[in-house]
């Protein structure tokens, strides 16, 4: 049975310079059990979505718009992640952070807490353990593997949420046959952690961040990268919003619309926390 979201609509939000024009953004408000926690997310050219929580659901749903503005969504009732013999994720493997679709239709889920990156041919079928790099078992708790994306060629790479050292670059793990290799790192500027990445149809990496001050709140940056022989260079940021205008913002899709546009949809987690929010936010990218 489909749930047709409650929602609100927000004031816009400014963009820096012409590269990110805001096309609405909503708060999703819905009595649906286990709804919330969203980390990641990817969506398709009709506007279907396929998204994850960090208590182990997979959440699929449309975004509806009109005059290519969202105004709301729908979402259908949720669906646990499976481990690799066909059973939900329980406890400490539960915490799927990074969401990425390959070329092919395989997802892809990378976890903090036990932190690895797992596929499923599809979101019933049971899990497939990718190779693990040793870093991955000196990632702090609450702080591991938060962004996986995944290029038009099927290379997949994966990024911690801190770097261990406000002077230490943030490393990028690039997953080359059977094997992580740290070939490339983002540099660290502020406060900011890596919450999400995805790779956009022109082939650059679109990097979300995320800052906290009390009692400010929360801070949203994206940056974007080329990726060439898995390096990554030339980074430019494309947005800064401040003072809680959006909210803990964790999930990234850079895709194409039916009317050939690339858009940028961001979702933030709520932490099952009554005082944050579950926020959809969208722009066009306009070079």
């Amino acid at each position: 049975m489909i749930r047709l979201v409650v929602l609100l609509l927000l004031l816009p939000l400014l963009a820096q310079a012409q590269t990110l024009t805001p096309v609405g953004r909503i708060v999703l408000k819905l009595d649906l059990d286990g709804f919330g926690g969203l980390s990641g997310i990817e969506v398709d050219p009709d506007g279907n979505f396929l998204a994850i929580s960090d208590q182990g659901q997979f959440v699929k749903g449309n975004i509806t718009r009109i005059d290519g503005e969202i105004t709301g969504a729908i979402i259908a009732p949720l669906r646990p992640i499976l481990d690799t013999k066909g059973k939900p994720l329980t406890g400490y493997h539960t915490n799927a952070e990074g969401l990425a679709i390959g070329p092919d239709g395989n997802i892809y889920i990378a976890f903090e807490g036990n932190h690895r990156v797992m596929r499923h041919e599809t979101p019933t079928a049971p899990a497939e353990f990718l190779p693990k790099h040793p870093d991955f078992r000196t990632l702090q708790n609450n702080s591991g593997l938060e962004a996986l994306a995944i290029n038009a060629d099927g290379v997949l790479l994966t990024i911690p949420e801190r770097s261990g050292k406000e002077t230490r670059p943030f490393p990028v793990y690039v997953l080359d046959g059977d094997e992580w290799n740290q070939t490339t790192s983002i540099p660290r500027d502020g406060p900011f952690l890596v919450t999400g990445a995805d790779f956009g149809p022109d082939g650059r990496l679109y990097v979300l961040e995320r800052a906290f001050k009390f009692p400010a709140g929360f801070a949203t940056r994206i940056r974007r990268f080329s990726f060439v022989n898995d390096m990554l260079t030339d980074g430019e940021t494309l947005l800064v919003a401040r003072k809680n205008r959006l909210d803990n913002m964790e999930g990234i899709s850079v895709w194409v619309d039916q009317q050939g546009q690339t858009r940028l949809t961001l979702v933030s987690d709520n932490n099952f926390n009554p005082l944050l929010r579950t926020v959809i936010a969208e722009y066009l990218v306009n070079d």
